[in-house]
């Protein structure tokens, strides 16, 4: 196996190695789960493996999540099909900056995505370093957004186009969750912003050092959150992936966000996704 950076802050790709063999290869797995904690994202070519060889590679992670919107494979239950064509909903989820599923308790550890069919040329899909966005803030944004925590919503997002009754039984079954806006990484101890397209507001701005009077709540609180989420469109924290047929992506959802590029229609993208259940972010 040998991996190759794509950018001097985050992506690697890896040559010579199938993620169907990895599946059932301890030493393999193990040697790709270190790389992927070096560089956050990883990228392979030419995977040709069955449905069933990418659930069991993404299962040695943790157990797999089903999506409340997107359907899964009914032969394999966690791969997720993220499939664009003519007859595509319109709305449009993916094209802006986000950590998959912060609007549950628990949003997932990590994901593994596989192409099927993409445009000759368009829909790449773009990840971003929230470690180094974390590390490069100026130290007042740091001492300011410490301790503060933000509340995540599926209702505000996939929810949005949906009709006033199905929105409210949406968030009956997913209600907003909370969460830090500067997480730890469990495994390697790093500090991550961790707010993205998914955060609606601050649950605890209004505290003395930020709030004097009334009047500074709405716009401190709105331009602070703005900013931060702003803070994933800098390039140099990120890595661009052009995808071709059997392509493959493995991410650590826990420090970092993508941005799906919607260039292509009328053109036909094809992914499959197997997302890891994660952990409480502390």
């Amino acid at each position: 196996m040998r991996a190759e950076k794509l950018t001097a802050n985050i992506g690697a790709e890896l040559f010579d190695v199938n993620l169907g063999e990895a599946a059932r290869n301890d030493d393999m797995f193990a040697e790709i789960k270190a790389l992927l904690l070096q560089h956050k994202v990883l990228f392979l070519r030419d995977q040709d493996i069955a449905r069933a060889d990418h659930v069991a590679f993404a299962r040695r992670f943790g157990e797999l999540e089903d999506h409340p919107v997107v359907g899964s494979d009914p032969e394999n239950p966690g791969l997720v099909r993220i499939y664009k064509d003519l007859d595509s909903p319109p709305e449009h989820y993916e094209n802006a900056y986000h950590c998959d599923a912060t609007w549950r308790d628990e949003p997932p550890m990590g994901c593994v995505l596989r192409c099927v069919e993409t445009p000759d040329v368009g829909g790449d899909t773009v990840w971003v370093n929230m470690v180094q966005a974390y590390a490069e803030l100026p130290d007042h944004v740091k001492e300011q957004i410490d301790g503060l925590r933000a509340r995540h919503s599926i209702e505000a997002s996939f929810g949005a186009a949906m009709p006033m009754e199905k929105r409210h039984a949406l968030k009956a079954r997913f209600p907003d969750s909370e969460h830090p806006v500067v997480r730890t990484h469990p495994e390697t101890g790093e500090k991550v912003l961790f707010v993205s397209g998914f955060a609606t507001h601050f649950v605890n701005f209004h505290r003395p050092q930020n709030v004097r009077y009334g009047q500074d709540f709405a716009p401190g609180s709105a331009q602070l959150l703005s900013y931060l989420i702003g803070r994933a469109a800098i390039p140099e924290y990120q890595v661009r992936w052009r995808w071709t047929k059997n392509s493959m992506a493995i991410w650590d959802n826990r420090c970092t966000q993508h941005y799906a590029v919607q260039d292509y229609w009328p053109a036909v993208r094809k992914m499959e996704r197997a997302g890891i259940i994660g952990c409480k972010p502390f």
